[in-house]
């Protein structure tokens, strides 16, 4: 017997065309097209390169770093001593409090001189034997002050996110895991870890596109990225226009590849639970 129409189906089950995603194939195709006929924009283009590496490489260690930071608050949080939870609070709710823009610059000049000092403070025994050089803050580099920032104010919101997955699985489970003899990392391991990933996975890859475009805010502190080479060739060449459509056009391939693979990972990891089912 043949089945049930697709008319009848549910919405959730058929396919629908992504027809935003043909319109901007489209796009990048005519952004491709205008780099075989305008030299303007070929020259535009390698003048950024360099750019898309500082962007991939700031994105993923502030990202890397911001992973580790949040799942620690996020366990913190999730404590049952009020000790740890209290300050895991404190801090998540601190930090989302703050702009990216605002925090950036707070690092990058109250931040990172307090730690110059500190450093220096520290080692200052050292120092006067002669044994150690003190620290400069002219040798901290503003790449790395972005990646701070970046690090604490992301760390912030996928400690909630993790901290939404983690107690998205059933208390139920957790409980007869224990009870059975596992210890609480082979729980983690085996138990809540696989079940809160599928809940964690769409958000956390929205976080992550979402920083590849706040990376956009170190070239307040003159870090190479794409934004500031845009803003420096435009400000030389007068050439504005064509520059930020390259400028867009990089961010957007970035953020649209690396929300398709975030898509295909989702719909993996749902078709992999209902295997296991």
């Amino acid at each position: 017997m043949v089945g049930p129409s697709s008319r009848y189906r549910p919405k959730s089950q058929r396919f629908l065309f992504p027809w935003w995603l043909l319109a901007a194939v489209l796009v990048c195709v005519l952004v491709l097209w205008a780099f075989v006929v305008n030299n303007d924009y070929r020259a535009i283009f390698g003048a950024l390169t360099s750019g898309v590496a500082t962007t991939l490489y700031v994105t993923a260690l502030a990202f890397s770093l911001a992973s580790i930071v949040g799942i620690c608050f996020a366990l913190m949080r999730t404590s049952q001593n009020r000790f740890f939870s209290e300050i895991a609070t404190f801090y998540i709710e601190i930090v989302r409090g703050i702009p990216i823009l605002v925090l950036l610059f707070y690092i990058a000049f109250v931040g990172a001189p307090f730690m110059v000092q500190s450093i220096n403070w520290l080692i200052s025994p050292l120092s006067t034997q002669g044994w150690i050089k003190e620290m400069s803050i002219r040798n901290f580099d503003f790449t790395w002050r972005a990646i701070i920032a970046l690090t604490i104010a992301y760390s912030a919101f996928l400690a909630e996110v993790f901290r939404a997955g983690i107690e998205a699985v059933d208390k139920g489970q957790i409980e007869a895991a224990r009870a059975l003899g596992l210890s609480r990392w082979n729980t983690f391991r085996h138990i809540i870890g696989p079940q809160a990933m599928r809940t964690i996975l769409p958000p956390y890859g929205n976080d992550f596109v979402a920083m590849i475009k706040d990376s956009a805010l170190v070239s307040a502190l003159g870090v190479q990225d794409i934004t500031q080479l845009g803003k420096v060739y435009s400000a030389s060449t007068f050439k504005f226009f064509e520059t930020y459509n390259i400028v867009a056009f990089l961010y957007l391939v970035m953020t649209i590849s690396l929300s398709l693979l975030v898509r295909w990972l989702e719909q993996y990891l749902k078709r992999s639970s209902h295997w296991d089912c």
